[in-house]
């Protein structure tokens, strides 16, 4: 039986393997240079304190290949399940084969069992090998990525470390399962990709950031946190401030989940709908644009101005999960997939026991 599985299968895991192998080799051939250029570039800025302005050049430069790596991590377990998972049992339905199969000597369990094991493994074992590649590739751009594309980013979190193995085999699975239920290739993997989207989306938009209780502070405000401010109007009265909702001072590369402006008494500064650059949101603070740091004719530039609010009393109040939960995150994550996996098979052994013929 494991033969005759592997004789069906080898043709899509040769080509698998043949994509990772390719793969593979153009990372291990660009990885060293691109570390190497990282350090070169760490050890030049962190003299003068221009570490930020080479984060930017840095990612901006690699941001293409990094975003199509990700994308790559994310769309494998998707396939998984449309390609391998979807049609596993239901090309043997609609074929008939499968009543050859348990005619003879081998009981459905085992059939499945055989099935369900060699080719999840092959799944996991691709999407684990093609996530670690990429996390390492990857990793001085995360470094110096901008905060909506850090590690703990929903996008990028799911990309990185070992949930990719847990994405694959729960797909495939999904896949299998949704296969006994429809009974139909087509259909099957129709289902198959509209729910492994709807979870996968679910995931870090409902749960993930409710894995362990999230952090709340105020923080000053600075350069970390202040993209940008304006004067508000003509009468001076008021500094319209840029507040950025993805990043915090002192935990670079924490996932931000909520974050606004506060002023001295904690509650929550009211603003207008100015544009500003993205992922910020704008602020009015009353402070004199007429005279003192806030005028511009003081000359004294945003980093006096922004002394001045911080006088005032106004902060900027975060939600957020700090990068050190990653490999945390990463563990519950991959061992609730591993979870929702195993009943799923439980209801795929269900099922071919009782409900097909």
């Amino acid at each position: 039986m494991i033969w005759l599985t592997w004789r069906q299968f080898r043709g899509s895991a040769a080509m698998t393997a043949a994509v990772l192998l390719v793969l593979g080799i153009a990372l291990a051939v660009t990885g060293p240079g691109l570390a190497s250029r990282y350090a070169a570039g760490i050890a030049d800025c962190t003299p003068n304190d221009t570490c930020t302005d080479f984060f930017d050049r840095f990612f901006g430069e690699y941001q293409i290949p990094f975003l199509a790596l990700t994308l790559v991590v994310l769309i494998l377990p998707a396939l998984a399940g449309l390609f391998w998972g979807a049609p596993l049992v239901t090309r043997e339905l609609e074929a008939g084969t499968h009543l050859l199969v348990w005619n003879q000597s081998i009981t459905r369990a085992r059939w499945l069992a055989v099935k369900l094991g060699l080719i999840g493994l092959v799944a996991m074992a691709s999407a684990g090998v093609c996530a670690l590649a990429v996390t390492w590739w990857s990793d001085p751009l995360d470094k110096s990525a901008v905060p909506e594309m850090a590690r703990m980013a929903p996008v990028v979190f799911g990309a990185r470390g070992i949930t990719p193995m847990g994405y694959a085999v729960f797909a495939f699975v999904l896949g299998v399962t949704l296969g006994v239920l429809v009974r139909r290739t087509l259909p099957a993997m129709a289902v198959t990709l509209v729910a492994f989207a709807a979870i996968q989306l679910a995931m870090p938009l409902l749960v993930r950031p409710y894995l362990m209780p999230p952090v709340t502070s105020t923080f000053e405000l600075g350069r970390t946190n202040v993209e940008g401010m304006v004067p508000q109007d003509r009468q001076g009265g008021a500094m319209q401030v840029f507040l950025s909702t993805s990043a915090v001072p002192g935990h670079a590369g924490a996932w931000v989940l909520s974050s606004d402006l506060v002023d001295p008494s904690g509650r929550v500064v009211g603003g207008d709908r100015a544009s500003g650059p993205s992922s910020t949101i704008a602020r009015s603070v009353p402070v004199s644009t007429t005279s003192g740091p806030c005028a511009p004719r003081a000359g004294l530039g945003t980093d006096a101005c922004t002394a001045e609010i911080n006088r005032l009393g106004y902060r900027q109040q975060a939600t957020y999960q700090p990068l050190e939960r990653f490999w945390t995150f990463q563990g519950i994550e991959t061992g609730t997939y591993a979870l929702l996996t195993l009943a799923l098979t439980w209801l795929c052994f269900r099922r071919i026991r009782t409900g097909l013929s």
